[in-house]
């Protein structure tokens, strides 16, 4: 055997350290990191993309079938490299966590099983809808598209199965260390499914549509006035800010699910050092008396659990929680501030159905500069999201 081999085989039969654990979780959530941005791109691009060309069919608008054509081909090229960083995470499911691998794989293999044929669906399909385009009977080739859409958004969904599994295990029984009763459908259908679900997949669509809509507002800013860039603009900057305040409705369900199933984690994500009575809501330098009880219990004076109730050796690192938190609300405000701003710039639309003829004013110009930098800030977002997932579940 050579030394490599010798090697190799030595370092397989110690045991892991802390260490080894750190630097596995760094490897994977810089792949995660970087593959959820792609992931939310492939999920909202087919929807934009189907929509678009639905308006063109409908209104005969060139513009419409321009943007849709552009759309699909970028989501193209995006959906291949994140099948490659896709690749890299389930190789690093493997072989970073081979025992947990071995001992639950069988429990949530199922929805792994499922996201890959969900994945493969969107793959054929989204080739047909490329290849077709001019080649298909008009309905038949927008038809093409609808399955890029659902596949992507089951795509998404399967996989956090598994992730909400993680954060409430169910659907086997642990005997002498080994899994029996495996149930997959119970274990993939676990409470913290639909929360999560939610919240991720409207996530990935605010994530896309703001993202799209910054790279249109720059020519917007540099005097553009072609139809092409505003459709380009309008239609995924509404999709986000129609979804932004669902969101905050998602999160708020999300958090009280949290605070009821995983009080170890909220506490970390509320800052909360030690149990006691009327718990106060801070937020940065403030701080309102009580707050956070009557917010969550909608009684002031109801106990709410501390870091304090758990062993030190339990406890997440509470400030990377803590600080990941508030990250995602600031962006969320501020990415909801955006929202309304263009809710009130197209009143009219949304009352008459139909947008006045004027140049911008002082207000749009601000909106459109705040949009740059809205991609920026649901990525952000996002990524600060999962951070408090998953950071607080060590």
């Amino acid at each position: 055997m050579t030394v490599l081999g010798l090697t190799a085989q030595r370092l397989l039969a110690e045991a892991p350290t802390t260490a080894d654990f750190v630097a596995a979780r760094q490897q994977m959530a810089f792949t995660l990191g970087f593959h959820i941005v792609l992931a939310s791109i492939g999920i909202g691009l087919p929807a934009l993309t189907v929509l678009a060309e639905w308006r063109g069919r409908r209104t005969g608008d060139p513009a419409y079938r321009e943007l849709a054509r552009t759309w699909m081909k970028a989501a193209g090229v995006l959906f291949a490299v994140g099948a490659v960083s896709g690749t890299v995470l389930s190789f690093e499911m493997g072989t970073l966590w081979p025992g947990f691998m071995e001992t639950y794989g069988e429990v949530f293999g199922a929805a792994f099983a499922m996201e890959g044929i969900a994945f493969f669906i969107e793959a054929i399909f989204m080739g047909i809808y490329l290849y077709g385009w001019d080649r298909l009977p008009p309905r038949v080739h927008l038809l093409t598209g609808i399955p890029v859409v659902v596949s992507g958004l089951l795509s998404a969904f399967f996989v956090v199965c598994v992730n909400s599994w993680m954060n409430q295990p169910q659907g086997f029984k642990l005997v002498d260390g080994h899994v029996e009763d495996v149930q997959p459908l119970r274990a993939m259908f676990n409470p913290a499914t639909p929360p999560q679900a939610a919240h991720l997949i409207v996530a990935s669509l605010m994530v896309c549509g703001f993202l799209v809509a910054s790279v249109y507002a720059v020519p917007l800013l540099k005097g553009s006035r072609e139809r092409y860039h505003r459709l380009g603009f309008a239609i995924p900057f509404t999709m986000a800010a129609v979804l932004t305040p669902v969101q905050l409705l998602i999160g708020d369900w999300a958090s009280r699910f949290v605070a009821e199933r995983q009080p170890l984690k909220f506490a970390a994500m509320e800052g909360i050092d030690r149990t006691q009575a009327g718990v106060p809501f801070k937020a940065g330098p403030f701080s309102i008396p009580d707050g956070l009880s009557l917010m969550l219990k909608f009684d002031r004076d109801s106990v709410l659990q501390g870091l304090d109730a758990w062993p030190e050796a339990d406890r997440p690192p509470h400030e990377v929680v803590r600080t990941a938190f508030e990250t995602m609300i600031v962006c969320g405000l501020f990415l909801l501030l955006l929202s309304l701003v263009w809710f009130w710039l197209n009143r009219s639309v949304l009352r008459r159905g139909h947008r006045p003829e004027a140049e911008p004013g002082a207000l749009q110009r601000w909106l459109w500069r705040g949009a740059l930098v809205s991609g920026i800030a649901a990525v952000v977002a996002m990524e600060a999201g999962w951070t408090v997932t998953e950071v607080a579940s060590t």
